[in-house]
């Protein structure tokens, strides 16, 4: 199963347009977004998709954005999701506090922790865990970046929009 992997999205309609228009072109099967969706009005852009998201620090109005979710059929997990797809146990976590992150990657719990917040993509293997930041879809402190994981072969790559 290919999975597409977006965060920060912050508002910006035209490239998470592009990020979802080049992922469904890549094979991606699911979405799964880490937050900072930041709108409301952004969650329709997903309606195609099994989104699975959680919220970011700049996801102020939790109500409006649960009930976007609902209208898609999207799942919302709160601030952290714990789910297995294809096998691979999967944590899903906005990365706003460091040791957290940290945490979730030492652990050996996961066999893919997947973070945003930083806006840096990241595709690391630490141990036999596999820490993806897919970066920005924004894009707005440098390149706008998703990325795309395989659970098949294991493989993640960082994608340039």
């Amino acid at each position: 199963m290919k999975i597409g992997i977006v965060s920060d999205t912050h508002d910006h309609i035209v490239n998470t347009r592009i990020a979802l228009s080049m992922l469904r072109n890549l094979g991606a099967e699911i979405i799964l977004h880490a937050g900072d969706f930041c709108a409301p009005s952004m969650i329709p852009l997903f309606a195609k998709w099994e989104l699975h998201g959680i919220f970011g620090n700049n996801d102020g109005d939790h109500y409006r954005i649960q009930m976007r979710f609902l209208e898609i059929g999207g799942h919302l997990h709160g601030e952290f999701m714990d789910r297995t797809f294809d096998g691979k146990r999967i944590a899903l976590y906005h990365g706003t506090q460091q040791g957290i992150t940290d945490a979730l990657i030492k652990s050996g719990t996961y066999d893919v922790v997947i973070t945003g917040h930083t806006h840096q993509a990241e595709n690391e293997l630490h141990g036999m865990t596999l820490h993806i930041n897919p970066g920005s879809v924004n894009g707005f402190e440098g390149s706008a970046t998703m990325a795309l994981y395989d659970t098949e072969t294991g493989f993640a790559e960082i994608v340039g929009l």
